[in-house]
């Protein structure tokens, strides 16, 4: 239990039972309450079932906005309609939350606003500021994703029209300025990963000694590591989006060179496109002979997907975490991903190779060794594998971590809220 319990006014995405962002969130929730903490949280949706593990917590209240988006309306009915009408609606419900959170704050006073996975913070009370510290937790920022959009640029146009992308770019350098002058209200940024707080120093100029790098929990129960023979052939798995920045070109460069250079493997590609991107058509281009593409499958199907693989491979040119390489670690499954991967920071290198990105003969080499080490002793890399993931991602672990920076700075003082937004 936390030396003081504080006072919580949580906002972001509503909790998930499964994983993803939502799934963040409800391990986050869970945590921070079982070490004493009471959160309200305020969330921008007009109500949706909330988990079990999270119902009856009575160190938890939920209230509710008024966002109400649906498929299959005249919003939707193209994905930059979704992605556009998805971003208006979700910030107006934002916007009226404003009211609620004072509201809460003058019955019973909030020790700190706790803004979860966006940096925009239009729910964030101004008149608060200067009395309430706000901790920022993003899980993105629109300046590194505006930066991968515009680097493969020649690659985004062989699959969308030029007004679609002026019309996401243009979106993304709105977000960015609005991100760059919001992130300065925070009294402390709660980083993903070193890299991750590496880019939002440089590019947002946010005090490094402001923030605090806690990387993602993952709910270690969801996994299961049991050792196992390679699959014949050894099976490597590639999930997550298929859009801009994911490495994609990258993966198909490898699965071809794996074929030239004979090596028995099967790439499997498990994922669907963003509202934003559709890297889609470049999975034309993979060979047959090493590679797959088999298409979105449900979050609750990702554990089964992950336990049929040998090796994760995470190729991306910008990614703040990356959960798939926990929840591969957790389910006792090696890795190879970038250097721009937050999640294999600190990790163990015999199970968590890190390669430079769009290096493609490194990948190859690197999936080549771990391959290596699965078939020489598939019990021992397994058990490395799942050691690391309790060691750094368990949520208990995190909640403690993010605790301990909280109670810092409610120890601190009052005085340090605003203090930032005041220059």
């Amino acid at each position: 239990m936390p030396t003081r319990s504080l006072h919580i006014a949580w906002l972001g995405p509503a909790p998930s039972a499964d994983g993803g962002v939502p799934g963040v969130a409800c391990d986050l929730l869970e945590g921070l309450t079982a070490l004493g903490h009471r959160i309200d949280c305020f969330f921008p949706s007009s109500g949706q079932p909330i988990p079990e593990r999270l119902q009856g917590n009575e160190r938890i209240s939920f209230n509710w906005g008024t966002a109400n988006w649906n498929w299959d309306t005249w919003y939707s009915r193209t994905r930059i309609m979704a992605f556009v009408s998805g971003l208006v609606v979700r910030g107006l419900a934002t916007v009226r939350l404003r009211r609620q959170i004072v509201s809460g704050h003058e019955r019973d006073p909030y020790d700190l606003i706790y803004q979860f996975s966006t940096i925009e913070g239009l729910a964030v009370p101004r008149r608060m500021l200067h009395t309430v510290p706000l901790v920022i937790h993003p899980e993105t920022h629109a300046a590194g994703e505006l930066r991968s959009l515009i680097a493969e640029r020649g690659l985004a146009l062989r699959f969308q029209s030029r007004a679609r992308f002026a019309t996401i770019a243009a979106i993304m350098a709105v977000r960015a300025a609005v991100q760059r002058l919001r992130i300065h209200d925070a009294s402390l940024l709660i980083c993903i990963s070193s890299v991750f707080r590496d880019h939002m120093v440089r590019d947002y100029r946010f005090p490094a000694r402001s923030t605090a790098v806690v990387p993602n929990p993952v709910r270690i129960a969801r996994f299961e590591a049991s050792p196992k023979p390679l699959s014949d052939p050894p099976c490597v798995l590639v999930l997550g989006r298929i859009a801009a920045r994911k490495g994609l070109e990258d993966v198909v460069a490898v699965a071809r060179l794996l074929r030239d250079q004979g090596t028995p493997v099967k790439i499997r590609i498990v994922g669907g496109p963003s509202l934003s991107s559709d890297y889609t058509g470049l999975l034309g281009d993979l060979p047959p002979e090493t590679a797959e593409y088999v298409g979105p499958v449900p979050a609750s199907e990702v554990p089964r997907e992950i336990d049929g693989s040998d090796v994760l491979l995470q190729a991306s040119h910008y990614e703040p975490f990356a959960l798939t390489v926990a929840e591969a670690l957790a389910s006792g499954v090696p890795v190879v991903a970038t250097t721009e991967v937050g999640a294999v920071e600190g990790v163990d290198r015999y199970v968590a190779a890190a390669v430079p990105p769009g290096d493609v003969g490194a990948m190859a080499r690197a999936i080549t060794d771990m391959i290596a080490h699965v078939r020489q002793d598939p019990s021992e890399t397994s058990s490395r594998a799942r050691a690391e993931a309790e060691r750094l991602f368990a949520a208990d672990v995190v909640c403690q971590e993010i605790s301990s920076a909280l109670a810092d700075l409610a120890a601190s003082g009052v005085e340090t809220a605003g203090r930032l937004s005041a220059t």
